[in-house]
């Protein structure tokens, strides 16, 4: 019990410099990519010595692949938490879609780090993301897949090809980010503003319920009860990787 005292205080310290130097090295990583970013800045970043990188991660890319999978698990855990709420197979479909919308504008960390993989692995490139594929991102994906038999059974939602159902779905919030820069030349609108963020996840919502439900004036109710039981979360800085995007 002694020698258990004794090592929690060590243990938790190492706890916490790890968590440092990951969350650092998101930054870095989401910011600069795997190639640009540097250990030695990461170190400087989490306020640790540079050795303490390769003692816990055993080097950069060990330290890109966890960070990879620590935002992806986070995200994940999001989405499974609106997947899992006490209500009908439709209203627990229509919470995890704005979660999609509001995790795209609010955590650019995360969305930075799966665009640049998303490149390597569209290139063919040694990539982070088809590792934790099968770990992180399958569970949901097939818990959103039974969501949806689940309220087609019920009659709740429309008759539709699940996949083309959460492609339409998610494809909508990912459009509005990446067109948004033509968009806003188009109508001199900035929409990345508090204001047209709002109106557009509204927007997004209300739809959904005239779309995916058969009938539309319970989706109507659902639309309305999701908005205002779910506020906004603060925005991210995700500009930095939309043009890093274009760009590549």
């Amino acid at each position: 019990m002694a020698t258990d005292s004794a090592t929690r205080p060590h243990q938790e310290r190492a706890d916490q410099t790890r968590a440092r130097i990951l969350e650092a090295a998101i930054r870095a990583f989401s910011e600069n990519g795997l190639a640009g970013a540097r250990t030695e800045q990461i170190a400087e970043a989490a306020g640790v010595n540079k050795a303490l990188i390769y003692y816990y991660f055993r080097g950069k890319s060990s330290l890109y692949e966890a960070a990879i999978e620590f935002v992806a698990r986070s995200v994940v855990s999001s989405g499974l938490a609106a997947l899992n709420l006490e209500c009908s197979a439709g209203e627990r479909l229509v919470q995890f879609i704005l979660n999609h919308f509001d995790r795209i504008h609010s955590q650019h960390t995360f969305q930075g780090l799966m665009h640049q993989e998303m490149i390597r692995l569209h290139r063919g490139e040694e990539n982070a993301l088809s590792a934790i594929v099968d770990k992180v991102f399958r569970p949901m994906t097939e818990r959103v897949g039974q969501l949806i038999v689940e309220g087609q059974k019920t009659e709740e939602l429309i008759e539709a090809d699940p996949w083309q159902l959460i492609n339409a779905a998610l494809g909508a919030n990912i459009f509005y980010f990446l067109s948004s820069p033509v968009v806003s030349l188009l109508t001199g609108r900035e929409l990345f503003s508090i204001q047209e963020l709002e109106l557009r996840r509204k927007a997004a919502v209300e739809y959904l319920g005239q779309t995916i439900f058969r009938d539309r004036a319970h989706g109507a109710e659902v639309a309305a009860r999701v908005i205002a039981a779910t506020p906004m979360p603060p925005s991210g800085n995700f500009k930095h990787w939309q043009m890093k995007t274009v760009l590549r």
